[in-house]
């Protein structure tokens, strides 16, 4: 937690509120359903919050911004994003029931209006976002498919309407058919060892009527 007071010295009183409860929250909702494992909810917020939050580095939402969580499995990227970027709409979804009941659940607990938490396949989703986020669900040329059609035709924000995606490790091979593609190093934002090989890889999408 007192990282991210660091990293991110502007939060409001409410904002700082909400992300110490988070927490709490998943401390009691992971011994009812398993969202997080055992070890990382020790490291609740250097391997899940802070670590969703390096899209807020990368990319800051403009208020009115729309963001699709693919494969949001207990509320990670979307649920500290939408913590920071409180007038932004979040659409969160998953397979997997369960997860997104603690999804709903925290983000009752915590207030948030901003978020929409629904069980529902990527191909099924149906509207346009500014941006679509997610924490490396599976490789970027399957993620790319899921969600091609789904991105706003007009930018309003300095990188391009598109996917950020949470990644780590040499990328190299996965991101060879996408040359548009620009990786972000956490390093360069957070200096815990678990950032070392830690990414998030832009990929600008264009619209499709």
């Amino acid at each position: 937690m007192e990282e991210i007071l660091i990293q991110f010295p502007n939060l409001t009183p409410e904002q700082i509120d909400q992300f110490k409860m988070l927490q709490g929250l998943y401390e009691d909702w992971n011994a009812k359903i398993n969202v997080i494992s055992r070890k990382d909810i020790d490291e609740l917020y250097s391997r899940h919050v802070l670590h969703s939050l390096g899209i807020a580095k990368v990319q800051a939402f403009e208020s009115g911004t729309y963001v699709l969580d693919v494969g949001t499995g207990g509320g990670f990227p979307g649920i500290p994003l939408a913590i920071m970027f409180p007038e932004t709409r979040f659409y969160l979804i998953d397979v997997i029931a369960k997860k997104i009941k603690v999804v709903n659940e925290v983000a009752k607990a915590l207030g948030l209006k901003n978020v929409k938490a629904e069980q529902m396949r990527a191909e099924n989703v149906k509207g346009d976002y500014d941006f679509i986020v997610s924490r490396a669900v599976t490789n970027m040329t399957d993620f790319a498919i899921w969600i091609k059609d789904k991105i706003k035709k007009n930018n309003k924000h300095e990188l391009k309407n598109g996917i950020l995606y949470l990644k780590g490790g040499d990328l190299t091979e996965e991101l060879k058919d996408f040359p548009k593609a620009t990786e972000y190093n956490l390093s360069d934002y957070f200096k815990e060892e678990f950032f070392e090989t830690k990414k998030v890889v832009h990929l600008p999408l264009k619209f499709k009527a």
